[in-house]
């Protein structure tokens, strides 16, 4: 059953005061903001990249002592 309209629940929250106010911003603004993701995004790869490498060492290590027996 459908709630009634005039239900104070069903009417809906009231902006949080804390948000900043939208401000504009120039295409070269834009441009560099992007650019600041990506690299952050790519450094943060990297990072799994290198973590994913020493534990393929770690198996390869592993490996060589299985064959080794």
């Amino acid at each position: 059953m459908p709630a009634p309209k005039n239900d104070p629940k069903a009417e809906p929250v009231a902006k949080s005061e804390g948000r900043k106010p939208w401000k504009k911003k120039s295409p070269v603004e834009v441009v560099l903001e992007q650019a600041d993701k990506l690299k952050a995004e790519i450094a943060e790869a990297e990072e799994d990249l290198k973590a994913k490498r020493r534990q393929l060492d770690k198996f390869e290590q592993a490996r060589k002592l299985f064959e080794g027996q």
